[in-house]
């Protein structure tokens, strides 16, 4: 959901991760990198090839990946990090219970190929066996409720995903920002988005015809007679879900989203489901009130749990049980997950080694326990000082720009000037760490950590429902590869895995790490006041602060940066989506901008010299187009032009377009192709 996670970072999960340049391997400063760039293109026509030609024709992508770029790089090196400090903790001799054991035991028992193999489909038993006992729509309903969690995926800025029906967020509410209220949202869907269900082009109809066969595949290694069969009629009861699905588009319309219900409305407004069930299954029954971020979802397929064979919903619930476990099941089971998981939709050629998927897995299942450590290690006060003074240089210059906008009235400005005044700016680390205390980790029990942790995570979201909401509170943890806005707490996270080249190097050119890091930072608290973040004022409440002449003025400017990314076509008859990508493409036109007055004005009583024949403003832009270098497979390109709210790397390189600076830098003349007009830029802040 773009509202909530407002992610600074390109396409699904990337952003940068944190060395620090004190403590990391990396020994040159952070300059130009000319041999990557490819100086026969004019910036005027491509000034994402200009800034990255070189770079793109000589680096391959990686078999285990879909795409790779500056990003990538450094958060393998983040992995090893981990791995090393994970696996120290193994060597600890660590009390039982502790954090360090806890760790341990959990990445210990994901290693276990040996003892996953051994116990076969036994660690899913219990939730196949409680799945055939399944007798009526009571029943049905009580499962259902049993399997909610807290689904958000708070590392894909796009959307809420779960593969169950339904998914839960414990977050502020929409008209009441100091309490957490329970929001319920669509899901159920094994393939990414209701489009790769409802598209009937060729590649989408070879994509439909992969997953038909993957079902079949998992049940048939599950020892399921009449597997054929059963793959049919799961597709087909996916593909009524998927019609129910709100729009990706539509999602990220927070009016349409705002829709407290009771539990008791449920019956009438969403009947189907046995509601009284499920929320007494969920643990929300005594509820005062449910915000349901889908309602044509909640209602459609609350419909189909009537409407659809029992036996059907048995079958579907059960190889949405084998497929959720796949990764940690035996080989075959894997293999065949990645196959669909990871060839057919991303494109890549062989599965991530064990040891980074253990990796990946023990950091989000104890992801403040590892943070903990790794910030001891490699995130030092003074890193922390440093980002601290670049965040109050860049909010100060996103004011002077609120400031200077002729077209906005004092009324709006000052509720503007307020809401930047009271954003939390955390940086690093969470003021205050998760304890996992009571979250039982065994060797030799790889799902059954990974399941009990997820509970874990549930219950937690539970707790939170009707208590004051902690502003500082954060949704990242330290290690995680992103940033993010929190539109409804009014903050901002900054993990610790943020200074790092090519955004940040203490030691590297202070201008490059304004075109770095600088305009992640611009970006970041530009999410504060793009198309979605503008709906909420200084308390993160929704609602209207602007004046109907400005919100007129800055929709026409909204609507003119849609035209402008729907005209890019990455793949041929694929376009991006400008509506969708609206709000990530508005904060990086205003957070380059944000970022280049920063260091304009950093740099104003001593401007710094040419470096390598560049300009400090040339090195500016190339700083900030060379963060988005990246190569993608179609599969993953396509992937992400369908569901992601980010625009591929070249379109954020080219936003430059829109910055008069940029024209003044490169000498961009009328007739190249990235030309624009002075009228025809889009000034958004």
């Amino acid at each position: 959901m773009n509202l909530i996670f407002k992610h600074g970072t390109g396409p699904l999960i990337v952003l940068v991760a944190f060395l620090f340049v004190g403590a990391g391997s990396r020994e040159s400063a952070l300059r130009v990198d000319v041999a990557g760039m490819d100086r026969a293109v004019l910036p005027g026509n491509d000034f994402y090839l200009y800034a990255n030609g070189g770079w793109m024709k000589s680096t391959e992508i990686p078999p285990d990946r879909g795409t790779y770029g500056a990003f990538t790089v450094i958060s393998e090196d983040v992995e090893k990090r981990m791995r090393e400090q994970i696996e120290a903790a193994g060597r600890s001799n660590a009390p039982a219970g502790s954090a360090p054991a806890q760790i341990a035991a959990f990445y210990g028992a994901y290693m276990d190929e040996e003892a996953i193999e051994k116990r076969g489909l036994e660690p899913v038993k219990g939730e196949l066996d409680a799945i055939a006992k399944i007798s009526d729509r009571a029943s049905l309903s009580r499962f259902l409720g049993s399997q909610l969690r807290a689904d958000v995926d708070a590392l894909n800025a796009t959307k809420f995903h779960t593969d169950r029906p339904f998914g839960l967020w414990a977050a502020p509410g929409f008209s009441q920002p100091d309490r957490y209220v329970a929001y319920l949202f669509q899901g159920g869907l094994g393939m990414p988005d209701r489009e790769y269900y409802r598209k009937t082009d060729e590649k989408s109809q070879q994509v439909q015809a992969k997953y038909r066969t993957h079902i079949a595949t998992i049940l048939k290694l599950a020892k399921v007679a009449d597997a054929e069969a059963q793959a049919g009629r799961i597709y087909a009861l996916e593909q009524k879900i998927a019609d129910a699905h709100v729009s990706r588009t539509d999602s990220v319309d927070v009016h349409k989203a705002d829709n407290p219900w009771a539990p008791a409305d449920f019956a009438k407004r969403a009947p189907g489901i046995d509601w009284p069930s499920y929320f007494g299954a969920a643990g929300l029954a005594d509820q005062p009130v449910i915000v349901v971020w889908h309602p044509s979802g909640v209602v459609g397929i609350s419909a189909l749990a009537a409407s659809e064979p029992l036996s059907v919903w048995k079958e579907y619930l059960a190889f949405r049980a084998l497929d959720r476990a796949s990764a940690l099941l035996p080989s075959a089971f894997a293999d065949e997950s990645f196959q669909f998981y990871g060839t057919a939709l991303t494109g890549a050629l062989k599965p991530r080694d064990r040891w980074k998927r253990a990796v990946g897995a023990t950091s989000a299942a104890l992801g403040d326990a590892v943070g903990r450590m790794y910030v001891e290690k490699y995130f030092p006060e003074e890193a922390k000082a440093e980002a601290q003074k670049m965040v109050r240089n860049i909010k100060d210059a996103f004011g002077r720009r609120i400031d200077a906008l002729a077209w906005m009235s004092p009324q709006t400005r000052t509720k503007a000037r307020a809401k930047l005044e009271t954003l939390y700016v955390g940086i690093g680390y969470p003021e205050k760490w998760r304890d996992y205390t009571g979250l039982r980790v065994e060797r030799g029990d790889a799902f059954g950590n990974a399941e009990r942790a997820e509970l874990f995570d549930y219950k937690a979201s539970l707790a939170k429902l009707g208590r004051p909401v902690d502003k500082t509170e954060w949704c990242m943890t330290p290690q995680t590869v992103n940033a993010v806005n929190l539109p409804l707490q009014n903050a901002l996270n900054f993990p610790a895995a943020i200074l790092n080249p090519p955004f940040y190097d203490a030691a590297g050119d202070p201008i490059q790490n304004y075109g770095g890091v600088g305009t992640v930072i611009g970006h970041e608290i530009s999410h504060s006041f793009d198309d979605q973040g503008s709906q909420f004022d200084a308390s993160g409440r929704l609602a209207n602060w602007w004046t109907p002449e400005d919100l007129a003025h800055f929709q026409a400017a909204g609507a003119k940066l849609i035209a402008q990314y729907d005209a890019y076509e990455p793949l041929p008859g694929l376009h991006l989506n400008g509506k969708l990508t609206l709000s990530e493409n508005i904060a990086d036109v205003a957070g380059v901008s944000a970022a280049y007055d920063g260091y304009r004005a950093a740099f104003a009583a001593a401007p710094p010299p040419a470096i390598e024949g560049f300009s400090p403003d040339q090195r500016f832009f190339l700083g900030f187009a060379q963060i988005w270098r990246r190569k993608t497979r179609p599969e993953t390109l396509r992937n992400q032009i369908l569901t992601d709210g980010h625009s591929p790397g070249p379109y954020r390189a080219d936003t430059a377009r829109n910055v008069d600076a940029w024209y003044a830098a490169f000498d961009v003349k009328p007739g190249e192709a990235l030309y624009l007009t002075p009228e025809a830029r889009v000034r958004v802040w």
